[in-house]
């Protein structure tokens, strides 16, 4: 009887030990998870605040750059169109646009001197900018966060408990540099 016991003990030991591993490393990943929703939630609340701060530019910059009406109406038809919730798929490709174009929209300080001397603007260009650096530190972590699922899920042995618990790979959070 007592060999009975060693050899269902030899058994099932393995089994113990890997089950509490794959809950472990279950529970990392949803950690993990959890992180990248936090992450992604720090970048969503500074893109708003970009999307705030533009139609204070687009105003103050209106008075000294009427004939510049295209850029000016192009960031407030972007604007809008990356508050709408039915574009959420396309939400990185138009927040690449928006910062494209309020890179513009800074750019006619340098063309009107007037606007580059108004304090409301500067102000504004200053708090956009400050903002534009708490994106970037906002992405990086998310990206780091974005990192850190994927290595789970594609490692062994940690993709098998990732494929069995339906685990997807995260998409990166990148500028397009290219566009300025």
């Amino acid at each position: 009887m007592p060999e009975a016991l060693i050899a269902i003990a030899f058994l099932l030991t393995p089994l113990l030990i890997g089950s509490i591993w794959g809950i472990a490393v279950f529970n990392q990943m949803v950690g993990v998870r959890q992180h990248l929703r936090e992450s992604w939630s720090d970048i969503e609340v500074e893109l708003r605040r970009r999307l705030d701060l533009i139609p204070n530019l687009v105003e103050t910059a209106k008075g000294y750059a009427a004939h510049e009406r295209e850029l000016l109406e192009t960031v407030a038809r972007l604007r809008t169109a990356a508050t709408d919730p039915s574009h959420a798929g396309q939400r990185g490709e138009e927040e690449r646009r928006v910062e494209a174009e309020s890179h513009r929209l800074i750019a006619l300080a340098e063309t009107y001197p007037d606007l580059k001397a108004n304090e409301q603007f500067l102000r504004l260009q200053h708090e956009l900018t400050v903002t534009e650096d708490r994106i970037a530190a906002a992405r990086r972590f998310y990206n780091g966060n974005v990192r850190d699922l994927n290595q789970l899920r594609e490692q062994f042995p940690t993709s098998l408990i990732a494929a069995l618990a339906g685990v997807e790979a995260a998409e990166y959070f990148q500028p397009d540099y290219a566009s300025r």
